[in-house]
């Protein structure tokens, strides 16, 4: 799709000139001695099991110092929406930078913002019709608790400050944003953290302990359990809502229309405050440009970030309703709050680029047009005695990894460790397939290609995880 970089003209024998040079520079070494990597145990590498040092992509692959061709399977980080290498959304940011490379938000604004923040509220459902640009979606985040803990101040409930957020979900690591995560591990070395968090049951039909068999009464149930939290807390402590339209972490739980529904009902009889964490699910992820479009309701706020620049740029933000921005419009009132580079000139000239391409080549009617075909190739899967479930929606699925797909006995610990990280993951790896194998739950591997990725795409990932699964129900773990 559009004015991708092409390969031919520049490989010989599967590595390029660049190559060449990439791999004589030993960045391996390089990285291992002075590159501090993130969420990553760096003491696992050494001579003998080098840093990934990844040089270039085209399209849906990408290539690593020695040439080797991996189809991108997480799109970078549920990031790279329409693929690498992409000529005119580098000229959009090259025109940018010629034009006015930098300029904040403080106090000023500048022609892209402005147009990014129109174009973003014409997408939003409902009266989302204000944005507030961060540079990426941890401090979107933490940017939605303060504006509604601010809010509810200026109207007079000095109270509302607590967060509820499903477990096991991810939100980001800011102190703020880590709160509102629901992944022990990620919290426990920097406690103590920002006093207010209260969670509430993930979303996990398949291992439901109540309603297993009827989806729509789930989603009241699950709804429901919000509604006891605010009661247990007190509705006039509890100033936000914060739920991703498909949760992420513990593998792509997908709700039932009936879930938001209810939620939303539940936000409005206590007067919290709903924010739709979209960093992942936006901008045609889940086959719409928001959560709101594809589950039928409307928040108070958006997070997004990642997609809104097809992760060419950094660049993240808030869109909020004209309820909740409105007692900032009034006097000498401020939300101070910010980031120097929020609203990048360059970022959101990039945006820009990457939502007329989302529009004009027809990129969430790709994603709709293969999401049932994705669905089904990944449910062949479970003939494989390992496969559990297979659940997500549009580009993004998981696929959970069961001991016995009667019991659904999993894995836990070390036991996790040796299936996950000691097989599944290097074998995907050296197949060629980039993907995400996840033990922050129960053992998942992930799916999240690029939105541009094609049938045959959606084959060859199947084939890969196939091949691995196959192996992995033969170990003796």
């Amino acid at each position: 799709m559009g004015d991708q970089v092409t390969l031919h003209e520049t490989i010989t024998d599967g590595i390029t000139v660049t190559d060449e040079v990439h791999a004589s520079h030993n960045y391996a070494e390089r990285a291992r001695r002075s590159l501090w990597l993130q969420m990553s145990r760096m003491g696992a590498y050494n001579e003998h099991n080098e840093v990934p040092i990844m040089v270039r992509g085209a399209g849906t692959r990408v290539y690593d110092a020695n040439g080797t061709e991996y189809f991108d399977g997480l799109s970078g980080l549920f990031t790279n929406s329409l693929g690498h290498g992409r000529r005119d959304i580098a000229a959009a940011a090259a025109a940018q930078m010629e034009e006015m490379a930098f300029f904040p938000l403080w106090t000023y604004a500048h022609p892209k913002a402005i147009e990014l923040a129109e174009r973003l509220s014409s997408l939003a459902p409902g009266d989302l019709n204000r944005v507030f640009f961060t540079t990426g979606g941890g401090e979107a985040n933490e940017s939605a608790w303060k504006l509604a803990r601010n809010y509810h101040k200026l109207r007079g409930d000095l109270d509302r400050y607590k967060v509820i957020s499903r477990d096991v979900a991810y939100h980001g690591t800011t102190l703020g944003a880590l709160t509102i995560t629901s992944l022990e591990a990620y919290r426990t070395p920097f406690e103590p953290l920002v006093p207010g968090a209260v969670k509430v049951p993930a979303l996990n039909f398949y291992r439901a302990e109540k309603h297993a068999d009827d989806f729509q009464a789930f989603g009241v149930w699950q709804a429901h359990q919000i509604e006891e939290a605010i009661l247990r807390e007190g509705p006039d402590t509890i100033a936000a809502v914060f739920l991703e339209p498909v949760q992420n972490a513990g593998g792509c739980f997908v709700p039932p229309q009936s879930y938001w529904r209810e939620v939303r009902e539940i936000c409005d009889r206590y007067g919290v405050l709903l924010v739709s964490d979209e960093v992942i699910c936006a901008f045609g992820r889940i086959g719409a440009w928001f959560g709101g479009q594809k589950f039928d309701y409307v928040p108070d706020i958006i997070t997004c970030a990642k997609g809104i620049t097809a992760g060419y740029a950094p660049l993240g933000a808030m869109i909020v309703s004209d309820r909740i921005a409105e007692p900032f419009l009034h006097d000498d009132v401020s939300f101070l709050h910010g980031f120097t580079w929020s609203g990048h000139p360059v970022s959101c000239a990039v945006a820009l680029k990457a939502l007329e391409i989302i529009e004009d080549e027809g990129v969430i009617e790709n994603v709709r047009a293969n999401e049932g075909y994705f669905e089904a190739g990944l449910s062949t899967l479970k003939d494989i005695p390992i496969v559990g479930d297979v659940r997500g929606a549009g580009y993004f699925w998981g696929i959970e990894l069961v001991k016995d797909q009667g019991t659904k006995d999993t894995w836990f610990g070390d036991d996790a460790e040796r299936l996950l990280r000691g097989y599944v993951s290097p074998e995907l790896f050296r197949r060629g397939l980039i993907c995400r194998s996840d033990d922050r739950g129960d053992p998942v591997v992930q799916l999240a290609p690029p939105l541009i990725s094609t049938r045959a795409d959606i084959d060859f990932m199947v084939e890969v995880l196939r091949e691995v699964f196959t192996g992995a129900a033969q170990l003796n773990i």
